[in-house]
């Protein structure tokens, strides 16, 4: 019986563990949006999916300001 129950809670740690790595490749979709003065001037800019390591590196990139035009990386 013994047996039984340490081999079900290996089974459901197992499962646990087999699903939290998608919890760490979390992914989003994100785009470009670049602002002239606090205003969109990109609205319908192309969207793509980032995952992962991907993701974060993208995320860690600062906005880059060109004269009054600034891009952002924005996802949702």
């Amino acid at each position: 019986m013994k047996r039984k129950v340490l081999l079900g809670v290996v089974f459901i740690f197992a499962a646990w563990a087999a699903s939290s790595c998608d919890s760490l490749g979390k992914c989003q979709t994100c785009k470009y949006v670049s602002y002239e003065n606090g205003q969109v001037i990109t609205p319908n800019a192309s969207e793509s999916q980032y995952c992962g390591a991907d993701l974060i590196a993208r995320q860690a990139k600062d906005d880059v300001t060109v004269g009054s035009v600034t891009t952002k990386f924005e996802c949702r």
